[in-house]
């Protein structure tokens, strides 16, 4: 996989509700598209995002073909305490990508 972006506040007020918005490079093939020999190129998409604050889970999604190359994603969380935020996206090929941002809580 390719660079990630990441778009969220880096302060918040205690018990905000802040949006993150992420996308990563990645070219989502599906499987089902056939190559100039007439083959399929084989199916890799990001399968699995996961994103933790603290070391909970804020929020999850399971993938599939239909999504769109480079998927983006939006969700919000509560803003509770200072700390990390992790980003993991995981593809078919069993690779991971990380990414942290910090937010601090006032």
């Amino acid at each position: 996989m390719a660079r990630a972006l990441i778009n969220m506040p880096a302060k918040a007020k205690k018990g905000a509700v802040v949006e993150i918005k992420t996308m990563v490079q990645h070219p989502m093939e599906t499987g089902f598209r056939p190559g100039p020999d007439g083959k399929l190129f084989p199916r890799d998409i990001i399968k699995r995002f996961v994103c933790t604050y603290d070391g909970e889970t804020v929020f999850s999604a399971d993938l599939f073909p239909a999504i769109s190359a480079n998927p983006f994603l939006s969700f919000t969380m509560v803003a509770t305490t200072s700390g990390v935020v992790t980003f993991s996206w995981t593809d078919d090929k069993e690779q991971t990508q990380v990414q942290t941002a910090r937010i601090e809580v006032e």
